[in-house]
């Protein structure tokens, strides 16, 4: 086991991963800009080195700057957290070839899986079930690419291979917008993401967002770890998640996992990953892996008893998971909400000073944050603050749990969204687990 790790991240998660080290028993070192230099997470941390300034560019994201932190405190491993590096594959090499161990999945694993045409491949090959559409990149031929999109039915939508986020996507409900909607999501990806490379999918008229939790270590050995609804979105950003999801059996659940765990082996997969799907009319469709930690892994934790940063620490160090697939039962329903520090109209982030921050507590509570009375928001990151989740025996307790929970949190001197959370956990769709990733959208142009 490592005796040090250096954590390349911020906020909530780099607490996460802190609080995961002291109960391994291993010291923490923080990498920070210059303007979370008083933030909670640099003063929990056994160690803190400033590594820039507040752009990330020049801190979280200069990788030179974060392997020479881990090397002059001798840490053994980085772990990324979410979001910056986390699932840029050149950084995971330059770790490895600095001596140093990734917290996360191999550079090829990560690069294989960024690529969303070269997924798709491989998923097929595993048995996992995809959306109908282009064999691989669309072809130069102006034909050929009608003919794909008149086979594969209209509306569809065309993606960026190298494309995340919500950007580098395009809907087309009809031929003669086709062709001007590939040079254009062309021309938006090569901006964006270096690449032109796009492909073609059918265009789900209302999906649910349905994600699959897994685990694997060097061991050969794969598990995972049920799934979640994250169909509460808006512009491709969660809202609210929830495990497990609503409507999804047991034979289901057990048919999609095992086909995820198949393609982990396959690729030979190491660490914690997630599966995304798009769910319709009672079938999976496979749209991207993300290579690291979730935002909202912490309600999967809530309803398994499984520690995922500990053990992704775990596999990293070259352990074998502490789990077995037979040893995980989904138990109770969990929610999370993401707090954000943004307008409650225009849904703009909010930097500014916190003057007074009350979280919930009790039982079945868990709130993650770096937020406290008189912390500043700085402008320069994600308005993410706070995740408040809940977890309760059953979807309707659990429900009432976060109503209370929400009525308990008080933020004072910032704008945030924790009046939205509490309007939605009142509607009648959402609470009847009826929504689609297209409804919050709709709901927010009714109701804002």
């Amino acid at each position: 086991m490592f005796t040090k790790i250096l954590i390349a991240n911020r906020g909530e998660i780099a607490l996460r991963i802190i609080r995961a080290c002291k109960q391994l028993g291993i010291k923490s070192v923080i990498a920070h800009s210059e303007s979370d230099k008083d933030s909670l997470p640099v003063r929990l941390a056994d160690e803190a080195v400033c590594i820039g300034p507040a752009n990330a560019t020049h801190s979280y994201l200069n990788q030179r700057a974060l392997v020479s932190a881990a090397k002059i405190t001798n840490a053994q491993a980085i772990h990324p957290g979410y979001g910056f590096l986390s699932e840029n594959s050149d950084f995971a090499a330059l770790v490895e070839d600095s001596g140093l161990t990734f917290i996360g999945p191999t550079a090829d694993n990560i690069r294989n899986m960024g690529d969303k045409v070269e997924a798709k491949k491989q998923m097929t090959m595993a048995g996992v079930p995809c959306v109908p559409g282009s064999d691989g990149a669309l072809p130069a031929d102006s034909e050929q690419v009608i003919k794909i999109a008149s086979d594969v039915g209209y509306p569809v939508i065309i993606k960026a291979a190298s494309g995340g986020g919500g950007r580098g996507m395009r809907v087309v409900e009809k031929e003669a917008d086709l062709l001007s909607a590939i040079s254009m999501t062309q021309t938006e990806a090569k901006a964006n993401f270096g690449s032109a490379i796009v492909y073609l999918e059918k265009y789900l008229q209302a999906p649910r967002h349905i994600e699959v939790q897994v685990m694997s270590d060097t061991h050969g050995n794969a598990i995972y770890l049920g799934e979640r609804d994250c169909s509460m979105q808006r512009r491709h950003q969660k809202v609210i998640e929830e495990a497990p999801a609503p409507g999804i059996t047991e034979e289901q659940r057990q048919k999609i996992g095992q086909a995820c765990v198949t393609a982990c082996e396959q690729m030979q997969y190491r660490g914690a990953g997630t599966f995304e799907f798009l769910y319709e009319n009672g079938e999976f469709f496979f749209i991207e892996m993300n290579t690291r930690v979730q935002v909202e892994h912490t309600i999967t934790e809530m309803v398994t008893g499984v520690d995922i940063v500990q053990e992704q620490i775990r596999v990293a160090a070259g352990l074998p998971l502490a789990y077995k697939q037979s040893d995980i039962a989904i138990t109770g329903h969990a929610f999370e909400c993401r707090i954000n520090a943004e307008n409650a109209q225009t849904f703009l982030p909010n930097a500014g000073r916190i003057d007074y921050c009350h979280m919930p507590a009790g039982f079945g509570i868990r709130v993650d944050s770096h937020a406290e009375s008189n912390y500043t928001v700085p402008p320069s990151y994600d308005s993410l603050i706070a995740k408040i989740c809940v977890q309760d025996r059953s979807r309707e307790k659990a429900i009432e749990k976060m109503r209370a929970a929400l009525s308990e949190a008080q933020i004072t001197g910032i704008d945030t969204n924790i009046g939205l959370h509490q309007r939605l956990f009142e509607d009648k769709v959402f609470c009847e687990g009826q929504m689609s990733i297209h409804y919050l959208e709709q709901w927010i142009q009714d109701n804002i």
